[in-house]
């Protein structure tokens, strides 16, 4: 995260200065998933359009960490929510044998 927090202290520093602008924009890009001009990073200096190339590799480098936190998270929903749904259909399947046993003249369904 060296590079997104030397970014940061850049736009900081100079919030009105081309480059900062265009780093902002393409940070800004890069969280809403929106398209970005490529060109622009052309025309920062060699030290910016570095700084830019080392926010895409750690930016890459922490989607890949957050999809594994969502990964993670929706494993742990699926165990805590399993169970529960389970029984939910067992509730449900009672529930409509308990049902058919209360009229009379209809025989079970066999499945």
């Amino acid at each position: 995260m060296r590079a997104i927090k030397e970014a940061r202290k850049y736009i900081e520093r100079k919030p009105d200065d081309a480059r900062a602008k265009t780093l902002s924009r393409l940070v800004l890009a890069l969280e809403s998933e929106a398209d970005f001009p490529i060109a622009d990073l052309y025309k920062l200096d060699l030290a910016r359009f570095k700084l830019a190339l080392e926010i895409l590799d750690e930016w890459r480098l922490d989607r890949h960490y957050a999809s594994k936190a969502k990964l993670f998270d929706v494993s742990l929903q699926l165990a805590v929510l399993g169970p529960v749904e389970s029984a939910t259909a067992d509730d449900a399947a009672a529930k409509g044998a308990a049902e058919n046993a209360d009229k009379p003249g209809k025989p079970p369904k066999d499945k």
